[in-house]
């Protein structure tokens, strides 16, 4: 009687992950190599050429776009669906879009966390490592130079506090963030309540 319990209560404290097809995992994997390798050829393309201020300023861009989107993948899976369905009995607007959110935070959050906000990662990387190269030439002669050291250093910093910082916005204030996400879907999106993740 017990584990039969159990066994329920599982099944209702996991509404968004059942019947999920290893297809999702396939489609996740094939867009995250695509982005990153579409992503990663734009910023080199961008910094090809560029002052030393204008490639900080683009990795300083990277670093932003992989802090939000960590923000919201964390404040989708911490929202409390009932505030957004007052919201939507209201008539507010991106209330559905939000509630769709919450009900796909498992997959939301693997795009915002695993997807975006990984590859921003590596793409802020790689771009930190073009503005190396800038600096002080060929890294094989001296790869363990100081301008090497406080780049890579600084992206890394930068990087870690500012989703240790997302973290705690997202978990007190997850649902204003959440609500905001679903405004600039139903933005995006016209009437449409989701998108097709499937």
């Amino acid at each position: 009687m017990e584990q039969q319990t159990k066994k329920n209560y599982r099944k209702k404290s996991l509404p968004g992950k059942r019947g999920r097809r290893p297809g999702w995992i396939i489609g996740v994997t094939a867009a995250s190599f695509v982005l990153s390798g579409g992503l990663l050829y734009a910023s080199s393309t961008a910094l090809d050429g560029a002052s030393i201020f204008a490639a900080i300023a683009i990795v300083l861009v990277i670093v932003i776009v992989g802090i939000v989107f960590d923000t919201v993948g964390i404040s989708v899976a911490a929202a409390k669906i009932s505030v957004f369905h007052s919201m939507a009995a209201k008539k507010i607007y991106g209330a559905k879009q939000a509630i769709w959110l919450v009900n796909n935070a498992d997959k939301v959050s693997s795009i915002c966390n695993d997807v975006v906000g990984d590859i921003c990662g590596v793409i802020s990387g790689s771009a930190s490592t073009l503005i190396i190269f800038s600096i002080v030439g060929n890294m094989q002669k001296n790869p363990n130079s100081w301008p090497s050291l406080i780049v890579s250093g600084a992206v890394a910093a930068l990087t870690v506090g500012g989703k240790a910082i997302g973290k705690v916005i997202a978990l007190r204030h997850g649902n204003i963030i959440v609500q905001k996400s679903g405004a600039l879907l139903r933005f995006f999106l016209g009437k449409r309540k989701s998108i097709n993740v499937n």
